[in-house]
């Protein structure tokens, strides 16, 4: 089974044994001749995945009623593949998705690591510090760098475990933010696991 994601930059396969990336503005999907299952946020593909016959959007057999107009489907997906909980997706932004009971409750957007750093250093060179995962969360800093970590991570984790939930991490900055949600679970294959859960929900219209 040949799983891909496609973002604005990239798509990234996966099946039984492996994972990889090939850039969207050299590869030619056409030259896959096996049956790919995707989903996609860049919409300028759409059209030339969906004259392919062995390229089958997903994205067709999810209840889209039950989420806003505007929301990704990536992140629809990764809502899919859960029953409970805060999920984070880690990128080059930050979205935060709960999940009560098995229905979507809401979520939010929040800029990721690099944006955020370049926020603060395009305020004063001053400020040009990577972010201290590690600085305590229940102690005001005393320090720069502690004091900009600080500022972008203690509204974020606040907000996420007022909820009382469990908390679920993906994407690329994960494990950084595995330091302040301690007990969270890294699903690195989240939205990969939540695709073969809606292909295993609609065998006999895939078939």
């Amino acid at each position: 089974m040949l799983l891909c994601d496609i973002g604005n930059t990239s798509y990234h396969f996966c099946n039984e044994n492996r994972e990889y990336k090939e850039s969207v503005k050299s590869f030619d999907p056409s030259s896959v001749k096996e049956k790919v299952y995707y989903i996609c946020v860049n919409k300028a593909l759409h059209v030339k995945l969906h004259s392919l016959s062995n390229w089958i959007d997903l994205s067709e057999y999810i209840d889209k009623k039950k989420y806003y107009q505007t929301m990704g489907i990536d992140r629809i997906f990764a809502v899919e593949a859960i029953n409970e909980g805060v999920i984070i997706d880690a990128g080059s932004a930050v979205t935060v998705d709960v999940v009560k009971n098995n229905e979507f409750v809401g979520g939010f957007i929040y800029p990721g690591i690099q944006a955020m750093r370049k926020t603060y250093e395009n305020i004063s060179p001053a400020l040009a510090y990577s972010f201290n995962f590690e600085c305590d969360l229940d102690i005001m800093p005393k320090n720069s760098q502690d004091a900009i970590s600080y500022g972008y991570l203690k509204t974020l984790y606040s907000e996420v475990m007022s909820h009382n939930l469990p908390v679920i991490l993906t994407g690329g900055d994960a494990l950084e933010f595995k330091k302040i949600f301690r007990d969270a679970k890294v699903d690195e294959k989240l939205i990969f696991n939540s695709m073969k859960k809606i292909i295993l929900q609609n065998e006999d219209r895939l078939c």
